[in-house]
């Protein structure tokens, strides 16, 4: 799979961004939701039905797109699925562990680790500038979630969990095309439901048991999960990796958003700080986009962005 020659539409790029901001900002949204949910309904269940609806609607929909995708993006949706849906699951195990606040913080070092992994695996280098907004969205994300820090068994799966995170945006970066978006999001939603079924199984599946609960379920399926998942797939055909990294940083600003409209918490000063500093690398990563894209696009070919899956 080739990306098209030339440097992308910087009106295809502000789609990209804003597509990335709207599934941020819905993931954002499931915070109060799922916390309710999943006080009912054991997290790998929730898990297995939210992506089965969603790959069920996703297929009916576009099964089109889906027969129509070559193997080798076939066989890289797979891959790309399994690598999300088993971050999910170490994820949720993790939580079990520890609190959400440092949850959330150890997530959340994606941010660090996917332009790590883009100068080890892609041999990429980015111009310093970068590296400052990735510093300020981590510091951004620590005062946002931290309150108090002890490594155990929960930080650890969490930190494997932002490890795939990573790999994951890496991977849509290097192989996620335009043309191909929808199908491999299809394909992605259907592995995804499936490796937490594995997880699911030994206990058996538990469903929502009230119509709220299922509408609560049936929104994170299909905006937060169908929806969600298709705009990071082709956004990603458009956006590099590290600054979807840090656009992406965005999600616990929009929780506690969030949850001060919804769930009734008290606005803080934390709350502030850390949403501006994070807020502040997404702008400085957006000031700079077409120097980076610049250096990028000097230093390797445009196909070198999207390779054949091996």
């Amino acid at each position: 799979m080739s990306a098209p020659a030339g440097p992308h539409s910087d009106r295809t790029r502000i789609v990209a961004t804003l597509l990335l901001l709207a599934m941020t900002a819905t993931w954002g949204s499931t915070f109060f939701l799922i916390k309710d949910l999943v006080a009912h309904v054991p997290s790998a269940d929730f898990l297995v039905v939210r992506f089965a609806i969603a790959a069920l609607a996703m297929n009916l929909v576009f099964h089109r797109q889906v027969m129509s995708l070559p193997r080798n993006a076939v066989r890289t949706s797979l891959l790309l699925g399994a690598l999300y849906g088993t971050a999910q699951i170490l994820q949720t195990v993790g939580l079990e562990h520890t609190s959400a606040s440092v949850s959330g913080f150890v997530t959340g070092a994606y941010v660090v680790l996917t332009p790590i992994l883009g100068a080890l695996l892609l041999r990429e280098r980015l111009p310093g500038v970068m590296w400052v907004a990735v510093a300020l969205a981590t510091v951004g994300l620590g005062v946002l979630s931290l309150r108090g820090f002890a490594v155990g068994l929960g930080e650890s799966l969490t930190l494997a969990a932002a490890l795939l995170y990573a790999l994951h945006i890496v991977g849509l970066g290097r192989w996620s095309t335009p043309a191909e978006a929808t199908g491999m999001a299809c394909i992605q939603a259907a592995v995804i439901s499936l490796v937490a079924l594995v997880a699911a199984l030994p206990g058996g599946i538990t469903l929502p048991a009230t119509g709220g609960q299922w509408t609560s379920l049936l929104y994170m399926a299909l905006v937060a999960g169908a929806f969600a998942l298709w705009a990071q797939t082709w956004a990603q055909a458009h956006v590099h990796p590290t600054r979807a990294a840090i656009i992406m940083t965005t999600e616990p600003v929009f929780a506690a958003f969030f949850a001060v409209l919804f769930g009734g918490e008290s606005l803080t000063g934390r709350m502030l700080l850390g949403g501006g500093l994070v807020l502040a690398a997404m702008y400085l990563s957006e000031l700079r986009v077409r120097a980076v894209h610049d250096v990028i696009d000097d230093e390797r070919p445009s196909e070198a962005l999207h390779h054949d899956a091996p």
